[in-house]
């Protein structure tokens, strides 16, 4: 089912090229605007990225983490639907097109791809990245405004990552309602803070309530046993980071950990996970504090040891957002 990680490498050595020729205090003050806006500080009445070294800038920031993060709640999904595959694939507010890479990272083949973004020098870098990955190179870059006027062509995947916090409520509301209407699974990547999780929340109980399953992370379709306000769900995604990326950023480490919240829902049947590790495995000298949601609709923490035998070693080698036990 699975592609082979192809799609990441080539991404890594595409993005390596972008910023060549752009000033390093143009490409910096670019990203700093973007981190303000990605954490809701900035007005959102225009598109956030606006030319070519803004676009840029955002593809060495934000691209790398944007693909990780989908394609662990892509992989998540894929793993409780795993006799579906998309045969045509959405990306609403797609930008640069870091979701399509982890669809096509996620499962081999090709599909008919359509990527909608209101900002065309996304879209323009977007189309011209896609042309390392063969399965995007027809894909469809078209210019659109994502609100209460989006209407989609049926489709088997929307996804939506990362644009939920740039929208109005009724902009959410009317994205999610038209996904809902349009696609047999949608995936929603939001940040790995309070406000994300809120929000894919949000947009969880519309797709219940539009007659979607959850596949992932949730075992369960019911309410969220988190109590709003003491707590969020979000998981964490791996990111190596290339020299050019690292000097972007202003870091000096090869990776960083992308926090995200996401919700994978779909129509078709699904087998989620018995229970999802929703915090980092404390490992403790012969035993690991595994902390849950569990299908009956609670959180738990269980202890396993090494009397557990196999388990115990399922439960060393443990990530957080895996589901348990292993499937």
């Amino acid at each position: 089912m699975n592609a082979p990680a192809a799609p990441a490498e080539t991404l890594r050595a595409t993005l390596s090229t972008l910023l060549d020729g752009l000033p390093p205090k143009q490409a910096a003050q670019a990203v700093d605007r973007l981190i303000a806006n990605y954490r809701g500080t900035t007005p959102t009445d225009a598109p956030i990225l606006r030319d070519r070294a803004d676009v840029a800038a955002y593809a060495a920031y934000r691209m790398p983490a944007t693909f990780e993060a989908v394609r662990a709640a892509l992989e998540a999904f894929a793993e409780a639907v795993p006799d579906w595959t998309p045969g045509s694939h959405t990306d609403i507010g797609g930008g640069t097109g870091a979701a399509t890479w982890a669809v096509t990272a996620t499962w081999s083949g090709t599909r008919p791809v359509t990527v909608l973004d209101w900002a065309e020098p996304a879209l323009a870098l977007g189309r011209e990245i896609a042309e390392a990955n063969p399965a995007l190179r027809e894909a469809s870059w078209r210019r659109s405004r994502i609100g209460t006027a989006l209407i989609l062509d049926p489709t088997d995947l929307v996804t939506v990552s990362y644009v939920l916090n740039e929208l109005t409520p009724a902009d959410r509301t009317a994205l999610v309602d038209a996904a809902a209407t349009a696609a047999r699974a949608v995936v929603i990547v939001e940040a790995g803070t309070p406000a994300g999780y809120a929000r894919v929340i949000e947009a969880r109980d519309r797709l219940i309530a539009a007659g979607f399953s959850v596949a992932a992370p949730c075992p369960h379709s019911a309410a969220c046993p988190i109590v709003p306000g003491e707590d969020w769900c979000h998981f964490s995604a791996r990111v190596s980071r290339s020299s050019l990326h690292r000097k972007v950023k202003g870091g000096s480490l090869p990776y960083e950990d992308e926090k995200f919240s996401y919700v994978a829902a779909t129509r078709a049947p699904v087998s989620p996970a018995p229970n999802r590790i929703v915090r980092r495995p404390q490992i403790r000298k012969g035993q690991v504090l595994l902390d849950l949601c569990e299908t009956e609709e609670r959180l738990s923490r269980t202890t396993v040891t090494k009397r557990h035998g196999d388990l115990y070693k399922a439960a060393r080698d443990a990530d957080w957002g895996d589901p348990w036990p292993p499937r």
